[in-house]
């Protein structure tokens, strides 16, 4: 598998039809071809790869003893021939359903994000892989603008910062980003400090400078890009500046969805789900501010996530409406997308994640 890259993909879907896919990237031409499906697991609209271990986790949605909703968390392992996957365990996670995980670099725990529940969950990952205990559940509480998107909570990622030292959660409920410090030794999530953004912004996803100097957010309700300096030694985030993800002249209903940087640190991607569309910022590096410079469709309808390949020369766009994942050239040099004409078509596909094993 010297040089292959591969692509995971969840979905939404019911028990009984595939939602878990493994797919072959053409690096030659930018076409996937299908290699896996896994069915039985409903809903696993976000993964995470652990290259080094060959391993991937899954959040799902399943019913507890009572018949409520609740979260599901699966491990599988990656055959290094193949690609392909085989389940290494599953369990409830926590007391709702769940929309994202993460993983520590060092792959001793997962974190599982609750939109509905208002809820962050940190898992253990046991030393073969396999989902561990449920350590600790950190409960937001709070409402924000909108009566009806920010009537309560509605965590919807973590991320780490790059030394690891904090996880920054974005709740768009609340229009805040919380931050927790792991305690490492009694497995807790501590709560370390609050960045509240305008109202009605409704904050979705969060990515960190290459450098580790700037983060940004993609907002959903208001179709922003937020702009923050990092303060590492406190853990905090100073705002620089807010830009629109839209075309001036746009007028329709918009969510934004999914936020990246290229591996240079100079271009920044953001999704618009309604105006259906990738936008390209040029990132000043000395100030982290942002230049919109190209709005690009995404050949499909609501692009819930999208993701550079691990050379940077491509991006795959999952667009849940049209059952397509869209393959885009990527100029290194402008940071600019085009269509390069291929597409896979799948059920409703919501997380693509390329790698290189």
């Amino acid at each position: 598998m010297t040089n292959r890259t591969l692509v995971y993909v969840g979905s939404y879907a019911e028990e009984s039809g595939p939602s878990i896919y493994v797919c072959q990237f053409n690096e030659e031409n930018g076409e996937l071809h299908p290699l896996q499906s896994i069915t039985d697991f409903r809903n696993p609209t976000f993964l995470n790869v652990d290259v080094n271990h060959h391993r991937v986790y899954a959040i799902g949605e399943t019913a507890d003893a009572a018949g409520n909703k609740v979260g599901e968390v699966a491990a599988f392992a990656i055959d290094p021939a193949t690609g392909e996957l085989e389940l290494i365990n599953r369990k409830q996670s926590v007391a709702s359903t769940t929309c994202h995980i993460q993983r520590d670099q060092g792959s001793g725990w997962l974190t599982v994000t609750s939109y509905h529940g208002g809820m962050i969950g940190l898992i253990a990952i046991a030393e073969d892989g396999s989902i561990g205990e449920i350590l600790d559940v950190a409960q937001h509480a709070g409402a924000g603008k909108d009566p009806e998107r920010q009537d309560k909570p509605h965590p919807h990622s973590s991320f780490y910062s790059p030394d690891e030292q904090y996880l920054f959660v974005q709740d768009l409920g609340m229009d805040q980003i919380v931050s927790y410090k792991v305690d490492r030794k009694l497995g807790k999530l501590q709560r370390h400090g609050v960045t509240t953004l305008h109202p009605g912004a409704g904050p979705r996803h969060l990515v960190f400078h290459p450098t580790g100097a700037f983060a940004y957010v993609i907002n959903e309700l208001d179709s922003t890009v937020t702009a923050y300096q990092y303060i590492a030694a406190k853990g905090e985030l100073v705002e620089i500046a807010t830009v629109s993800t839209l075309p001036a002249d746009f007028t329709g209903e918009n969510g934004c969805a999914e936020i990246t940087i290229s591996a240079d640190g100079k271009f920044l991607y953001g999704s618009n789900r309604g105006h259906d569309s990738i936008v390209v910022y040029a990132i000043n590096e000395q100030t982290g501010e942002l230049t919109t410079i190209q709005i690009v469709k995404v050949g499909g309808g609501h692009p819930r996530h999208f993701a550079l390949t691990p050379n940077n020369q491509f991006l795959l766009a999952a667009n849940r409406d049209t059952n397509n994942i869209v393959t885009f050239k990527r100029d290194s040099e402008t940071g600019m997308l085009e269509n390069t004409g291929k597409q896979l078509l799948l059920s409703q596909p919501v997380c693509v994640i390329p790698v290189t094993l």
